[in-house]
């Protein structure tokens, strides 16, 4: 029997968006900068941690052995280039004593480590997680219209409330609610930061879209591979909550202007899943991370143009909006 971890990848590769919402952002740039290339800071701050990049590699796998080629690979290059690495989640472990998917740690000590599990899983199971891998931060996901397209998903999910309660209450690391690719709606985020979640992951539609993956797996409602909100309409919605809980931007996530974008529209930093999947798994890791570091300057270039020494300023860029986005409020 194919394994469900192994089907995740495959089809996560193969699935290509058919529109990006970043491209119907336009920043506006400025002709007369105040400063020097070198002056440009691009740490950030979020879920009580200070991070020198605003970037990180998200949740994607775990749970089979090309799950842990893959997390291992993942791993040397974050730990190179010192950004965050979340693993995918680590509930088929909880399950599996001997699974060791996850546990990239001990390879890689100096690496900036977190992992994730489902919102269908109790507080209990989350300081399992804690317990087992040490991570500086414990992911949880929700991912409703997934688990109703897959076979074997979940069918009840009145408790995840009360799962978020729980967790939110005096958990032992910090905790990162955290949509998978559908796009969190501004109601969920303002009741989760009501229970004390302060940071969210906002993941929009443009990226990996779960509902394509679980369609190919065998289920038969193809139109609804392109549910829920884009990466920005998303970003959009939630402006109005930037003060009372950090917002993290994933979703479609293809290069440095993508992740300005996504700055400038109120997240902390941005998280990359497919684009760095498909790096390592097409290049040697000596490439990746020669790409990663080239990303960082090119975050300074782009930031320099906008006349914008910090991550935190980036929200005060101009921004034209195109396509279907010009229905949303604009900001001049």
């Amino acid at each position: 029997m194919t394994n469900r971890k192994d089907e995740h990848i495959k089809y996560a590769l193969n699935y290509q968006s058919p529109h990006n919402s970043f491209d119907d952002v336009e920043l506006i740039h400025s002709s007369l900068p105040d400063y020097d290339l070198a002056d440009i800071d691009l740490s950030t701050h979020f879920a009580g941690i200070d991070f020198p990049y605003p970037f990180y590699i998200n949740a994607m796998t775990g749970g089979s052995e090309k799950a842990k080629a893959i997390n291992y690979k993942l791993a040397q290059v974050a730990e190179a280039c010192d950004i965050l690495f979340i693993t995918g989640s680590y509930s088929v472990a909880l399950t599996n004593s001997a699974d060791d998917s996850f546990k990239v740690k001990k390879e890689f000590p100096n690496l900036r480590f977190a992992t994730n599990l489902g919102l269908d899983k109790p507080y209990s199971k989350g300081l399992k997680a804690v317990e087992d891998l040490s991570p500086l931060v414990l992911q949880l996901h929700v991912n409703v219209m997934q688990e109703l397209l897959m076979p074997e998903g979940e069918r009840t999910f009145k408790h995840w409330k009360d799962h978020l309660r729980e967790y939110a209450n005096d958990f032992p690391v910090p905790v990162i609610l955290k949509e998978v690719g559908f796009g969190m709606d501004a109601k969920t985020i303002a009741f989760a930061a009501q229970l004390g979640i302060k940071t969210v992951d906002i993941s929009g539609r443009g990226g990996t879209s779960f509902a394509y993956i679980e369609n190919q797996r065998g289920g038969n409602r193809p139109y609804l591979n392109e549910w829920g909100q884009t990466t920005v309409q998303t970003l959009l919605n939630s402006q109005h909550l930037v003060e009372e809980v950090e917002i993290l931007a994933s979703g479609g996530i293809r290069n440095p202007l993508d992740m300005i974008k996504a700055m400038v529209l109120g997240a902390r930093a941005v998280g990359l899943s497919r684009t760095v999947l498909e790096l390592v798994e097409t290049h040697s890791i000596k490439h990746v991370i020669s790409i990663i570091e080239g990303w960082k300057e090119d975050l300074r270039i782009i930031m320099c143009a906008l006349n914008k020494r910090t991550i935190a300023e980036l929200n005060t860029v101009d921004y034209l909006l195109h396509g279907d986005l010009k229905q949303t409020t604009k900001k001049n």
